[in-house]
């Protein structure tokens, strides 16, 4: 059981991160129209649990300014996690609103396991994300990423614009697939929309916007990295809540039934206002 906690810990944080992902996305949901968003900034606090257990916390702070968007978000093990894990992870992400859409410029993550530390920066050029990891990979995963497959890839802190701009809209709701490259590993996001629900979170409570998200690999992964088939077949579902006044949607609430006992994440702090 200890054994099956530790290997688990692991997979709650890594859903942490897809979680914290969209309250930058969120932020900007004004990318398509062509007068720059007003400034806005969003902090946040998330905590995870495995049952009753506390596994993980997510920080995460954005800004968006002058059609610039900024975030970074620190993740770690906590509570139970923490006795069976060592692990964190600090991402951060840069990028332009354009008319048509979003265009990341840089995306690093800090990957720390013990005392072992691995460094990871992704840029964009010619729409190729393309990564520098210190120390390199031993493997690149089988197959590696190819050129086509990381074509007009997002890193994993951008991605969820596209959401939020249907979201926005208020026209399809949820939906769609978004190509994600995190510098070694290349994978799918399909969205499903499940309508609107009430929720009730430390940070939040009203009528949220409720969304799966399944979770396909693609390429760059060694065997023993793979998810599992449980892992895929249940989806994190994103409940995303509606701040009219700075037309966003944020997450407070998620949850997957993958691994035991499942795990739900809630916001217990978060803060949304124009920039001064």
């Amino acid at each position: 059981m200890l054994s099956y906690f530790a290997k688990y810990s692991r997979v709650v944080l890594v859903n942490l991160g897809v979680f914290s992902v969209s309250v930058c996305g969120a932020a900007q949901a004004d990318s398509a129209e062509e007068t720059p968003p007003a400034g806005l900034s969003v902090s946040a606090r998330y905590a995870a649990s495995v049952l009753v257990f506390p596994v993980g916390r997510v920080d995460l702070n954005a800004r968006i300014e002058n059609s610039q968007y900024i975030a970074d978000t620190y993740v770690e093990a906590a509570g139970l996690a923490a006795l069976f894990t060592d692990f964190d992870i600090s991402a951060q992400v840069e990028g332009r609103v354009r008319p048509r859409g979003v265009r990341p410029t840089r995306y690093s993550h800090r990957e720390r396991t013990g005392h072992k530390v691995r460094n990871v920066e992704v840029t964009f050029p010619g729409r190729v994300a393309t990564s520098a990891v210190t120390p390199p990979f031993g493997s690149w995963g089988v197959p590696p990423a190819s050129d086509d497959d990381r074509r007009h890839a997002m890193d994993p802190m951008s991605a969820v614009f596209i959401l939020s701009d249907v979201l926005a809209t208020g026209e399809t709701g949820c939906e769609g697939e978004l190509p994600v490259f995190d510098g070694k590993q290349r994978y799918d996001l399909r969205l499903v929309d499940r309508g609107m629900d009430e929720v009730r979170t430390r940070a939040w409570r009203g009528e949220a916007r409720v969304c799966d998200v399944y979770y396909s690999p693609v390429s760059g992964y060694d065997p023993e990295d793979l998810p599992s088939e449980d892992e895929m077949r249940h989806p994190l579902t994103i409940w995303l809540a509606p701040f009219a006044d700075h037309n966003v949607h944020v997450p407070v609430r998620a949850h997957t039934r993958a691994g035991f006992g499942g795990v739900t994440i809630e916001a217990i702090s978060l803060d949304v206002g124009a920039l001064e």
